[in-house]
């Protein structure tokens, strides 16, 4: 038989299917997963995590190496003390500027690139409808946010556990808290700055949509952090303050008070959710309305609309100026001197306890506070003066001995301070604990909070 009959008569050999796409035909996946692979192939993206690993050891390696504290920031005095007041500190310094430049560079360029490098045609012409790729970019950006912010967590976690240790740590009430309690609730205030964090993923996008324009989009969240920093020193109103999104990054600081308080953080919670459907819902209007077909191919970068976006945010910051004292006041001289007469109790008797003197349990001290400002009407934040006048009783003489003591307060518009009284008050930063080694005096430096609802 000739070869050509036997092929002919040779069953065909079976053809094998393709494999099919991880994911299977979702387009929303395929394209979320080329979404992620771009991000995470950028410089940035990469630079981003070592900069969120690496920092917080850096950190508390300078502060191991040295003997200054960063007393400005919340727990800043207690950094040499716990490990736990590091991670707080990086939290206080990220929610300020870091989780909003995170948050820039990774959504602010994610459409505008797309625009800078003329492939929107490209990429719309895949098995993937307009709708679906943009909820792939929003998933991708927000993904690599989260994953950034939940690793920049734990590494400052680990950098102030192995490097400052797993001690206790003084609370915005003055209170000892122990350590598991405290690591719940570092984890907790982490967590709860996602919410803010992915508000200022939308507003990047936001800004990259609208302008087309990179440089605009990554800048956009830190301009609203800037707002948000420069409103915080004006105004006596709360209204405005708790419609920023910044607002959100103080909302844990009522976790760490003896009596804890909720209202600011459900209401910024909230107010970070509407902030992210109104981006959302404002860059997707735009998008969708966008025709990629009739535009050019590459036109370069056009400055006449962020120009625009920068005026009209002017006239935004301006009506939020005059806005500020919109509402009811948070700070006042009733709050203010309530706590910090409470903390005092607490720290003071902290204070005898370290240096091996036992209250009995329920102590309380005989103390009658007054705060107030000097040539200017007792409410809102800026600086105070506190009178602490603290009546101790007498065996011999007199029922009661009168001490006063002094503390110039910091007051932020959300209720939380900072009082520092001079060394002849309550002695220096250090003190000699009952086992002779040199401890943080808590009279010395007293941070609390208070809520201003």
């Amino acid at each position: 038989m000739s070869a050509r009959a036997m092929s002919a008569t040779a069953p065909a050999a079976p053809v094998t299917p393709a494999a099919p796409p991880l994911g299977g035909a979702d387009p929303i996946w395929n394209a979320l997963r080329a979404e992620l692979q771009k991000l995470s192939a950028q410089l940035v993206s990469r630079l981003l995590v070592v900069v969120c690993v690496a920092g917080p050891f850096a950190f508390a390696a300078v502060l191991k190496v040295q003997s200054g504290t960063p007393s400005d920031a919340l727990f800043g005095v207690w950094v040499h003390s716990s490990g736990f007041a590091v991670s707080l500190v990086v939290l206080g310094f990220a929610g300020s500027w870091g989780l909003p430049l995170i948050a820039g560079l990774l959504g602010g360029d994610l459409f505008a690139g797309e625009d800078r490098h003329g492939t929107w045609k490209t990429i719309l012409t895949r098995s993937c409808t307009r709708s679906d790729l943009y909820v792939a970019k929003l998933l991708a950006a927000g993904t690599l946010t989260v994953a950034l912010t939940l690793l920049l967590a734990l590494s400052s976690l680990a950098a102030g556990i192995l490097l400052m240790g797993a001690h206790s740590l003084v609370d915005l009430s003055g209170v000892l808290t122990p350590p598991g309690r405290l690591l719940a609730l570092t984890l907790l205030s982490w967590l709860l700055c996602l919410l803010p964090t992915l508000a200022y993923t939308s507003v990047a996008i936001l800004f990259s949509v609208a302008t087309r324009n990179g440089i605009v989009g990554v800048l956009g969240p830190l301009l609203v952090a800037l707002l948000t920093q420069l409103l915080d020193l004006i105004g006596r109103g709360v209204v405005v303050h708790l419609l920023l999104i910044g607002s959100a990054f103080a909302g844990w600081h009522g976790l760490f008070t003896t009596h804890g308080f909720y209202g600011p953080l459900v209401i910024s919670s909230l107010v970070s959710v509407v902030w992210i459907a109104a981006c959302i819902a404002a860059s997707w209007r735009i998008l969708r309305r966008r025709d990629f077909l009739a535009s050019a191919v590459n036109r370069g970068p056009d400055w006449r609309t962020p120009i625009r976006v920068v005026a009209s945010a002017g006239v935004v910051v301006a009506v939020l100026a005059l806005l500020a004292n919109v509402g009811p006041t948070g700070d006042t001289d009733h709050r203010l001197s309530a706590a910090i007469g409470e903390e005092f109790n607490n720290v003071t008797l902290l204070q005898q306890q370290l240096i091996g003197r036992r209250a009995p349990a329920g102590a309380k001290l005989d103390i009658l506070p007054n705060c107030n400002r000097r040539a200017t009407a007792a409410v809102g934040p800026g600086d105070w003066t506190c009178n602490l006048d603290v009546y101790l009783p007498q065996a011999h003489s007199v029922p009661f001995d009168a001490t006063s003591v002094e503390y110039d307060v910091s007051v932020e518009y959300d209720g939380c301070y900072k009082a520092q009284s001079p060394p002849a008050f309550i002695g220096g930063p250090t003190m000699l604990a009952a086992h002779g080694r040199s401890v943080t005096n808590p009279l010395y430096v007293v941070y609390g909070c208070f809520n201003t609802l």
